[in-house]
């Protein structure tokens, strides 16, 4: 018996020995030198490709880090020098920070005529400015007056916007995939787009509407967010693609991971950022669902959005994402267990392949790579901050040593081709280094300014007056741009009522300048057309530069003409202005822009028909007419009548621009301007439109404050938070 009872004592003394000796079996303990160390080390990681990226590849897009090249990837707008940007300010490179933001605003001119990825840019281009914009107080940088409400940053992130939101101008509301520059979308694009195309704006659009005060970004957002939420299928789940015109899904499959993640992620951040209870309702009702049909043993996997039938039983590495979400609503002993999971397919392989198959346990074939990921490095940062375990530090330097001993080249880090043996592919996508350093380097910084638990803030005097700002809560989007919440609000409460009509007054402006363009040319013939030329010598001499030359002088005079009527017709909510601004109803009988087109060219054509009477105008060019006979613009085109016997063919294409010639000169300029080929797109109208169908009914958890009680939020959101909770409670009772 007395051996027996050693022996039970004995055995588990021997087992725990044994781990405490085995270094394999136990968790290294890290001391304050030890992070700093490896805190240190990302900063070099980050500074040998960024230094790389400067001398190999910029102004391009992208590095190619074993040719020691660039090249342009998402758009031809040196996408990684602003991608990076605030990862300079994070680590403390204020210098760099301050010329970098002096050449983007010198040399950056968005009006290209190229086509882009409306989700890319929007997380990439205008995420990284808005975020530069608001850490500028921070590096010594000059700002303007009205800053954070102002500046030439703000002003670049928006003029993007304005060029993407042509994008929204769907029948469901949710946007393009593909978006011009200069244009808007092109022709023939397709009209399907990836779930997370359609729902990852909230975050970025949300911010500009707060600091510019003009809701068009964050309603449009917002709108987009319900319209998937309304598409969603009975049992409550999203498919991958759907048709933003139809509204049809084109791809059903069902999961948390490419093509839908960051959707859920918004929903969160979003949430928070904006203080939006029915966006967090909207997620805590998705994940639900989730966890009922896609969720097995701490894995997701893929499923019928229909049914919940599972079609694909892997792991993407675009899904490491959902624990650091699930830390952000508090939910860590969860993420924890998801997180250990996905630890175990790098120490697999020293990587994450894109997918890895859950049934063989395998990287899947063709999907092998690893292109310097950020999301499963984002996690552990969100977890290590509320937990402070250790054993996140370790997965955190499992990952720093990776990507040191693999894809290091001399040139900057390779994409990892094959996890399987390491080789390299030559490409170093920019969120390297707006993401994964990043991430890296607030793992091991947990006294970054970033981190601030609520402890400290800054007062700044705006024109609304003092706002507290910096007291942490920095809410990341998507492409880790972090976003201070507490500037949202020193700007967005005093200007929440402006017209948003007075603010799209210049698209207005430009859309009839093309047609004052028009009359111009007309007016201009009529002028020259009075000397003693003829009409064929004056379409000969009329060339491009006196068309614009005319054109200035007959703009000046419009604006004289326009100065004695003291009226200007721009429409607002109401009616028409004055000149001082006052409204003013718009009148019956106010001619139109197109009765003017008419009776300009009906004017040509009469002068040119009493020239032709005085003999100043040769008779094979203009046949006279009688002179009390008016000629109208409708008689300018005469329908010809056709036997039912004749042969009728169509036209070639040679014999229908020589047609085109024999049109008067002012017809040909009026069919070959640029207008016709600008987008249609009127944001004022869409906005309104959308506020007048209101497609998608408001959410009932609209008003539950109490949805956003999270740690995610900083101390001073939390403390109004439950501040406006409990006021709405005590008027209850």
């Amino acid at each position: 018996m007395n051996i027996r009872r050693m022996e039970t004592v004995i055995f588990p003394l021997l087992v725990i020995l044994c781990y405490i000796c085995n270094p394999c079996l136990s968790i290294r303990k890290y001391s304050k030198e030890d992070v700093i160390k490896l805190r240190e080390e990302v900063r070099e990681m980050f500074q040998h490709a960024y230094d790389s990226y400067l001398r190999y590849a910029y102004p391009y897009d992208e590095l190619r880090p074993l040719s020691c090249d660039g090249v342009d990837t998402w758009g031809s707008y040196s996408l990684t020098l602003i991608d990076a940007l605030d990862t300079l300010a994070i680590m403390g490179n204020y210098t760099e920070f301050n010329r970098v933001v002096d050449v983007v605003l010198q040399k950056q001119n968005f009006d290209t005529d190229i086509n882009v990825s409306v989700f890319e840019t929007n997380i990439r281009i205008i995420g990284g400015l808005l975020s530069a914009h608001l850490l500028s107080h921070k590096t010594g940088l000059k700002l303007e007056p009205g800053w954070p409400c102002n500046g030439p940053l703000l002003r670049l992130a928006e003029d993007v916007a304005q060029r993407l939101i042509a994008a929204f101008d769907t029948t469901t509301g949710m946007p393009y995939g593909t978006i011009n520059l200069r244009s808007g979308v092109p022709p023939g694009e397709t009209s399907v787009t990836c779930t997370a195309g359609v729902g990852t704006f909230i975050i970025e659009f949300g911010t500009l509407s707060r600091l510019t005060g003009d809701p068009l970004y964050e309603e449009v957002a917002y709108n987009a967010l319900k319209a998937l939420y309304h598409h969603r299928s009975p049992i409550g789940l999203l498919g991958n693609h759907i048709d933003v015109m139809t509204g049809r899904w084109t791809a059903q499959d069902a999961g948390i991971g490419g093509g839908v993640d960051s959707y859920f992620e918004y929903l969160v951040k979003g949430a928070i950022l904006l203080e939006k209870p029915e966006l967090m309702s909207m997620f805590k009702e998705a994940r639900q669902v989730i966890d009922k049909y896609l969720k097995k043993d701490d894995w997701f996997v893929w499923a019928t959005m229909l049914r919940g039938h599972v079609t694909l039983p892997v792991f993407q590495s675009l899904e490491s994402y959902w624990p650091g979400v699930l830390t952000l609503i508090g939910e860590t002993d969860t993420a924890m267990r998801i997180i250990h999971n996905y630890h175990s397919v790098w120490k697999q392989y020293g990587f994450t392949p894109e997918v890895y198959n859950l049934g063989t346990g395998e990287a899947s074939t063709s999907r092998e790579s690893y292109p310097l990921r950020p999301e499963l490095i984002e996690s552990i940062m969100y977890l290590y901050r509320e937990t402070r375990d250790p054993i996140l530090l370790q997965m955190g330097e499992d990952i720093l040593r990776s990507i040191q001993h693999s894809a290091r080249t001399p040139c900057g880090y390779a994409t990892i081709k094959d996890v399987r043996d390491h080789r390299k592919e030559d490409r170093m996508e920019s969120f390297f280094l707006a993401e994964t350093t990043k991430y890296l380097y607030l793992l091991f910084d947990p006294d970054n300014f970033i981190h601030n638990p609520g402890v400290h803030g800054t007062v700044i005097n705006t024109p609304n007056g003092e706002c507290i700002v910096d007291v942490g809560g920095y809410i990341f989007n998507t492409e880790a741009h972090p976003i201070d919440p507490t500037m949202l609000y020193c700007c967005h409460e005093a200007r929440q009522g402006i017209n948003i009509s007075e603010v799209h007054r210049i698209y207005q402006i430009l859309e009839e300048e093309d047609n004052i363009q028009f009359m111009t040319i007309i007016d201009a013939s009529l002028n020259v057309s009075t000397s003693n030329e003829s009409v064929s010598e004056v379409a000969n001499n009329y060339t491009v530069e006196n068309v614009s030359n005319v054109t200035l002088v007959e703009e000046k005079n419009e604006k004289k003409e326009v100065e004695k009527e003291e009226l200007i017709k721009t429409e607002t909510r109401t009616g028409y202005v004055n000149i001082d601004g006052t409204e003013r109803e718009k009148t019956i009988n106010e001619t139109t822009l197109s009765d003017i087109v008419k009776d300009r060219i009906n004017s040509y054509y009469e002068k040119a028909n009493v020239k032709g009477e005085q003999g100043t105008i040769e008779e094979d060019e203009v046949k006279p007419k009688k002179s009390a006979e008016k000629v109208n613009i409708d008689d300018i085109i005469v329908v010809p009548k056709y036997n039912e016997n004749d042969n009728l063919q169509l036209p070639s294409t040679t014999k229908a621009k020589e047609a085109i010639k024999i049109l008067p000169k002012v017809i040909q300029d009026y069919l070959n301007n640029d207008w016709k080929r600008k987008p249609k797109c009127e944001p004022q109208y869409m906005l309104e439109r959308i506020r007048k169908e209101k497609l998608y009914p408001d959410h009932p958890d609209v008003d539950k404050y109490e949805l956003l009680l999270t740690p995610a939020p900083s101390f001073l959101q939390r403390i109004s938070l439950a501040g406006e909770f409990l006021n709405k409670k005590q008027l209850e009772l």
